[in-house]
């Protein structure tokens, strides 16, 4: 994971319901983007855009693949075994663990506003 994600994306990719139905679904296997598209009733474009945006704060890999045909596929696989999100003491905390075995935790002042 790339140190230098703020909590404020981690949080908006672990509370957005495609986010996390595309996290759910390639937790066992890699899949595309139209797979994970057709699979979970969501528009390709928002599939993309999640896709990427878990890309970015490093809770998915992406690995290049050659179909039969020849054609280059994408495929996506999580790399979150848990994610806990808790507000402790007026900070919200996350704690991510890894399908790999590490574990990251952000922490960040609530401020109500």
């Amino acid at each position: 994971m790339n140190d230098n994600v703020s909590l404020e994306k981690i949080v908006k990719v672990l509370t957005d319901g495609y986010a996390i139905k595309i996290l759910v679904a390639t937790t066992k296997e890699g899949k595309s983007a139209i797979e994970l598209s057709q699979e979970l009733d969501v528009p390709i474009a928002a599939c993309y855009r999640r896709l990427h945006a878990l890309e970015e704060v490093g809770l998915v890999d992406s690995q290049e693949k050659i179909t039969p045909k020849g054609k280059k596929m994408r495929l996506y696989r999580s790399k979150v075994k848990k994610a806990d999100i808790k507000i402790e003491d007026n900070m919200l905390i996350i704690e991510l663990a890894y399908i790999n075995g590490n574990v990251k935790k952000y922490r960040g002042v609530i401020i109500a506003g």
